[in-house]
């Protein structure tokens, strides 16, 4: 079978948090709030999205022989997510307990469990991905070594290196070299545009993406960096987990499946991660591409009688 795309990485179950108050309150033992599972992390949402944006999805990476394996397993399966390169991590199931904050805001606490001993069987990726032209990558760290080789073999690289503290981050440097398309968070640099145009240093013909949360998104191109104001919705804002997968997935199905120019593409990824924001604790409710489609219309349509 020939994928539209191929997602590979972290996948695990989300624990989300939801507090009562604003702040954690350190005097008492117990806390009343809203504890919610999902699948999560970086390649629970971006597989999930895009499958539910009509792609053939497959997803390669790990879960442990334990009940939050078998169920990753069972819902990817009856979501017609082919995982047939699924891997056992023998240190168990990818954790995150999130802290959810009113605003929709978290601290997450990442368990990665076998992420940095594990070892991928690259011949055998290569095999599963033939005809296969796009794949979307996170950065645990046994990704690394498919890099070049899928490269070789003609496939586009999608990259999200995630939350960047320093520019220089060793660990980041073979996934920002090899990025076709580049993804990152702006979480700790007010304005990221430095980052883009470093980035673009390197290697000018990609496309860079960077959310900005609720201050929209910047997008860094070889005909310069332009800044898209946010996306608003009637549904509030309740959990900004997969935001920036929802996001990429968004960008990706439209700009590489659909045909749409690079700024549309960013509106409709815009639209998918502000939707994914209006969830609350659930990633297989994600947008599709009819309710997509419909946002889409809408905001174009607004857009061009303000103009």
């Amino acid at each position: 079978m020939v994928f539209d795309a191929a997602v590979i990485g972290a996948i695990g179950i989300d624990t989300n948090v939801y507090l009562s108050g604003n702040e954690v309150d350190f005097s008492v033992e117990t806390s009343f709030g809203e504890n919610l599972d999902c699948i999560g992390q970086a390649g629970g949402y971006s597989s999930q999205s895009l499958r539910r944006l009509g792609h053939r999805i497959c997803f390669i990476g790990y879960v442990g022989e334990d009940y939050f394996g078998e169920y990753i397993r069972e819902v990817f399966l009856d979501q017609g997510i082919d995982i047939s390169l699924l891997g056992i991590d023998p240190l168990g199931t990818k954790r995150s307990v999130n802290l959810m904050y009113k605003d929709g805001g978290r601290k997450n606490f990442y368990d990665g469990k076998g992420s940095m001993i594990l070892e991928v069987d690259t011949e055998a990726v290569l095999s599963y991905l033939s005809g296969t032209k796009l794949a979307h990558i996170n950065i645990v760290n046994w990704t690394r070594n498919l890099l070049r080789p899928l490269k070789k073999a003609g496939l586009t690289l999608s990259i999200d290196i995630q939350d960047v503290i320093d520019p220089d981050d060793s660990y980041r440097e073979d996934y920002v070299r090899e990025a076709d398309v580049l993804f990152f968070s702006s979480t700790n640099f007010s304005d990221p545009s430095f980052l883009i145009e470093k980035y673009l240093e390197i290697r000018s013909d990609r496309v860079v993406i960077c959310g900005l949360g609720n201050k929209g998104c910047v997008v860094g191109n070889d005909k310069g960096i332009e800044y898209f104001d946010p996306v608003e919705l009637a549904e509030p804002v309740v959990d900004t987990n997969g935001a920036g997968d929802s996001l990429a997935a968004g960008f990706l199905s439209s700009y590489f499946f659909d045909g749409y120019s690079i700024r549309e593409s960013v509106l409709r990824g815009q639209i998918a991660a502000r939707y994914c924001c209006s969830k609350k604790g659930v990633s297989s409710e994600l947008i599709t591409k009819d309710h997509l489609d419909l946002l889409f219309k809408e905001k174009s349509e607004a857009s061009e009688q303000l103009s």
